[in-house]
């Protein structure tokens, strides 16, 4: 099993005939997956998605792929490929397209549709070209099949990349789901027919490659669903995610079935949800969706609410519900239904905001307590009957962290892959395919681009880190007026202080070791501003630390008397 290294140089030239294979984002991470296909010159994109911010990164709105590698290789993009419309595969095509409008997008019906609905707020008209399940296009160098895949949102596509280097597979996310709710399951019989021609490498989504066995059926989750529908005294709110029309065509179903009427909440969700009932893939029995107004009119019981909110986002509709801060007011007798995941990170958001709406008297059913989730990917029994009936001679596990692509790299050598043909990547590492076999040949950057408000890639990690010491060490203005002629002050400093706990004599210990680091600085010549300024925060920092053991951000500010 190969295994990135740290010591990894820039790539050597890619060699005729070759095809070359780089993440830049989707390894090592559960998000942003995007990668890059590079033969005869030519580059194919799969994907272009976002990643959500920690905790530890405050203030970004989203994290985009490191286009930099790609940057002056523009013009030979010959298409981007999205696999499906979820956020983590589309959210940073728009940034892609600012760089250059004109690159072809591929996609399914509901994808380019969800799409171009994010595009037209980023002021964008793409160009487009819509496939489904069965089609064959070249795209340059690159002859693309698109097959068939099941996952958490309609129309999901695996892409086979023909090149003259070999073929690639690549699923992006799907499971195996045997009785999905549109009878549009994952192509097993192309995959056999794929294997049986001969997949070079094979790209397999590892999210839940820890997990044993099979990923169990949306279907199973009908019934909890309808439970809730049947039993709850009064209104039934539901939080999933925008984007699952088939969890959400259960709730209307069930809802139906009870008689009572459903009103959706939340921008993303009315967009979406209006999306897919235009394109026909949500059915929506007539009468039984009405405005948020005409619910006044009804009695508890006959109402549902679909919202957004399902990971505890703060300014989506549930978070707000929680804290009171919304026009539906919860009461005693509601029940939340949440009807998602717990992405990994998102828990405490989550708890606090089923804890909100406890305390004003909901009942929450969700994930921990009944059958109302099921994963949108493949586990490890479903990973290994693809790597037996694909048989492929490479494989390089994709999407997911370390764990996840250990643990898929582990299956694929239990069903008989030649461990030095498993290739563990991370972002930006450069596997090469040549004459068969796939090893890792070099590393391009990968880093993290930040999008901040209207900026991207203007917040940094120095940055970031100045925004967490503000926010846990708070932050000191020192300003000294110093004499030019001698160097000392012409006056006591004034101290700005926000965050760091203090009072009027706080800093009066600190003035002495000002002096001094000044007097220091005049014996020594050192009379540029600049250069006073950083010896005086260096002085000011020090003692913050050995007095109080605070690291506070010191602001220095020197003016010439």
């Amino acid at each position: 099993m190969s295994h990135p290294h740290p010591e990894l140089k820039a790539a050597p030239a890619l060699p005729e005939g070759g095809l070359r294979v780089i993440a830049l984002g989707g390894l090592g991470e559960i998000g942003r997956n995007m990668t890059v296909f590079e033969h005869a010159g030519k580059l194919l994109i799969v994907d272009c998605g976002v990643l959500f911010p920690e905790e530890t990164q405050p203030g970004v709105d989203v994290i985009l792929p490191d286009f930099t590698s790609i940057r002056d290789r523009l013009d030979d993009i010959v298409a981007v490929v999205l696999t499906h419309g979820h956020e983590d595969h589309i959210g940073g095509v728009p940034y892609l397209l600012r760089e250059r409008s004109d690159i072809p997008v591929v996609g399914s019906k509901l994808t380019l549709a969800f799409l171009e609905a994010k595009l037209k707020e980023h002021g964008i008209r793409p160009r487009t070209v819509r496939v489904r399940e069965g089609d064959r296009r070249g795209f340059g160098p690159f002859d693309c099949e698109f097959v068939a895949v099941n996952h958490s949102i309609p129309d999901s596509l695996a892409v086979a990349i023909r090149t003259r280097a070999g073929m690639v597979l690549h699923t992006g996310d799907f499971k195996m789901d045997q009785f999905p709710l549109d009878d549009r399951i994952t192509d097993l019989r192309a995959f056999a027919r794929l294997g049986e021609e001969g997949v070079d490498l094979f790209l397999t989504d590892s999210t839940n490659a820890e997990v044993p066995g099979f990923t169990t059926s949306e279907r199973e989750l009908n019934p909890a669903i309808e439970q809730v529908m049947r039993t709850a005294p009064r209104r039934v709110i539901v939080s999933s995610f925008a984007s699952h029309v088939h969890r959400i065509q259960q709730v209307l179903d069930a809802a139906h079935q009870h008689g009572r009427k459903v009103a959706f909440v939340g921008r993303s969700m009315v967009r979406n949800m209006g999306i897919a009932r235009d394109l026909g893939y949500l059915k929506v029995p007539s009468g039984l969706v009405v405005s948020t107004k005409e619910l006044e009119k009804l009695p508890d019981h006959k109402i549902t609410l679909v919202c957004t909110g399902s990971q505890g986002e703060p300014m989506a509709a549930l978070s707000r519900m929680a804290n009171r801060d919304h026009l539906i007011r919860i009461g005693k007798g509601d029940t939340v239904l949440l009807a998602s995941s717990l992405i990994p990170g998102n828990e405490n958001a989550i708890y606090r905001v089923i804890n909100g709406l406890t305390r004003w008297g909901a009942h929450v059913v969700h994930k921990g307590n009944a059958k109302v989730h099921v994963s949108g990917h493949a586990s490890a029994g479903e990973l290994v009957y693809c790597y037996n009936i694909v048989k492929p001679r490479n494989v390089m596990p994709v999407h997911g962290e370390w764990r996840h692509l250990r643990a898929n790299a582990d299956l694929a050598i239990r069903t008989g892959v030649d461990p030095d043909r498993v290739v563990i990547a991370e972002d930006g590492v450069v596997v090469d395919l040549v004459d068969g076999r796939a090893s890792i040949t070099g590393k391009v950057p990968a880093g993290n681009v930040y999008v901040d408000g209207m900026e991207v890639g203007g917040a940094t990690e120095a940055s970031l880190k100045d925004r967490l010491t503000l926010a846990a060490e708070g932050v000191v203005t020192v300003v000294a007026i110093v004499d030019a002629d001698t160097g000392a002050l012409a006056e006591a400093p004034d101290f700005l202080a926000r965050g760091f706990v203090h009072d009027d004599a706080t800093f009066e210990p600190v003035i002495p070791v000002i002096e001094k680091t000044l007097a220091t600085a005049a014996e020594e010549g050192v009379g540029d501003a600049r250069q006073l300024e950083q010896l005086l925060a260096r002085a000011v920092a020090n003692w913050a630390f050995r007095t109080h053991r605070r690291k506070p951000l010191i602001i220095p500010v020197i003016i010439d008397a």
